[in-house]
């Protein structure tokens, strides 16, 4: 390709020089054209039309001072009479060149063929070009011999992912240099390789520690059930079917908490939209009322940082994660709060993003397991409860696919938690 582009602009170049030579050329011969050529001269040459014309052949023409022909160095070869200057004009299928100039008492006009000029200027590209051709597959063979020579490290890389087991995440290793185009591309496949291999290290700890947790309230069922069978009495005993309930519950909870959290696991971001703060809170606080008045809880909800008591908080985000953040949150203090105790549920709006706060009065947590508590299936000491470890992480999951903050603190006015998730982006107060 290079080569033809070098070849047109060659020939271009050297078409133009000819123009400029066979310009110069017809100038000269009509200045140089002696003042004695008479009309009688036209007999003296053989009769060929236009297109008989040789390669190199100038039709000549002269007017007098009144417009009369009086020589045309070819009879039959007729030129229409053209302003002074340069001209290409076309007759039948051929082009020409003609030149005019207005000399004292006469016009002197110049015709010739320009397949003269193109021929001139192809024959000066070929001498031109064909050194070129002749190192053309030498210039070939180099170029391929480079790039095979460019592409053997990453030929090498391919052939040594391409023999890996499927198994086999550990960092690609260099053991000879990288040339500096193809480092980048290695170093971002380690560090694919190295978040693979984190990702599916916490899989398989998260699903071995899915199949701990349900097998102990599973096991424990299956055991009363057992028991059950053995003895029919037992079957009627009220205490007995309440704890077999606690069980089944506690397994449904469990289950609900594993879907929830691999839900969330699998969306890297938030689905856009909007939610209306205090309305899913009203309706999460609804549907734990009936837990809250079992324990004598006094559950609130408060709104901080409005203008007026009936604006509303509207943030981006996706309403059923949002809702299934306070509901972990607010379920989880419920469940660790006194009896008789408090939780308060705050939403707070300032510098155009909001936050939402959940206060208890439990037992609060060791500030020692404080960074821990985040960690799946993890319950702290102090906790007496039947949580299966999964609701603040699950929260804190979301949080953070919303580009919230997720933060846990002892109250210190006295013992209980607050959890706060906060730079939620508002959207509007209406």
């Amino acid at each position: 390709m290079a080569t033809m582009i070098a070849g047109y602009g060659i020939f271009r170049s050297a078409l133009e020089e000819a123009n400029e030579l066979f310009d110069y050329e017809l100038h000269s011969i009509a200045l140089s054209l002696p003042p004695s050529v008479a009309a009688t001269d036209l007999v003296t040459h053989s009769d060929k039309d236009v297109e008989g014309l040789d390669d190199e052949r100038v039709v000549i023409q002269i007017w007098d001072s009144k417009g009369t022909e009086i020589y045309r160095s070819i009879p039959s070869a007729q030129f229409p009479l053209q302003q002074a200057g340069f001209h290409s004009i076309e007759i039948g299928e051929k082009h020409f060149r003609v030149f005019g100039i207005q000399q004292s008492s006469r016009f002197v006009q110049l015709a010739q063929p320009t397949f003269v000029r193109d021929e001139l200027a192809l024959k000066l590209a070929s001498r031109t070009l064909w050194p070129l051709l002749t190192v053309l597959p030498f210039e070939i063979a180099f170029v391929l011999f480079v790039v095979r020579r460019a592409l053997r490290p990453v030929n090498t890389l391919s052939k040594t992912l391409a023999a890996r087991s499927v198994e086999t995440l550990q960092p690609i290793e260099q053991d000879h240099a990288v040339p500096t185009e193809v480092q980048p591309l290695v170093d971002a496949l380690n560090g694919m390789l190295i978040r693979l291999r984190g990702a599916l290290q916490s899989q398989r700890v998260f699903v071995a520690d899915a199949a701990h947790e349900l097998r102990t309230p599973l096991t424990a069922l299956k055991l009363q059930i057992q028991a059950a069978r053995r003895d029919a009495a037992v079957s009627s005993d009220p205490s007995w079917l309440q704890r077999l309930e606690e069980r089944v519950n506690r397994a449904i909870h469990l289950v609900q908490q594993l879907l929830t959290l691999a839900r969330e696991d699998a969306e890297f971001t938030a689905r856009e939209g909007t939610v209306d703060l205090p309305i899913i809170a009203s309706d999460v606080i609804g549907e734990l009322s009936i837990l809250a008045e079992d324990r004598k809880i006094d559950l609130g909800l408060e709104c901080v940082g409005l203008t007026h008591p009936n604006d509303t908080i509207v943030v981006r985000g996706d309403g059923n994660s949002l809702t299934t953040l306070l509901t972990n949150l607010v379920d989880n203090a419920l469940r660790y709060a006194s009896a008789g105790g408090r939780v308060d549920v705050r939403l707070i709006v300032s510098s155009g993003t909001a936050a939402v706060e959940v206060i208890d009065d439990g037992p609060g947590i060791p500030p020692s397991e404080l960074e821990r508590v985040l960690d799946r299936f993890y319950r702290a000491a102090n906790t007496t409860g039947q949580g299966s470890g999964l609701g603040l992480a699950i929260a804190a999951k979301i949080a953070t696919k919303h580009g919230a903050s997720f933060e846990i603190q002892n109250r210190t006015d006295r013992t209980g938690l607050c959890v706060r998730v906060s730079c939620l982006p508002l959207v509007a107060r209406i």
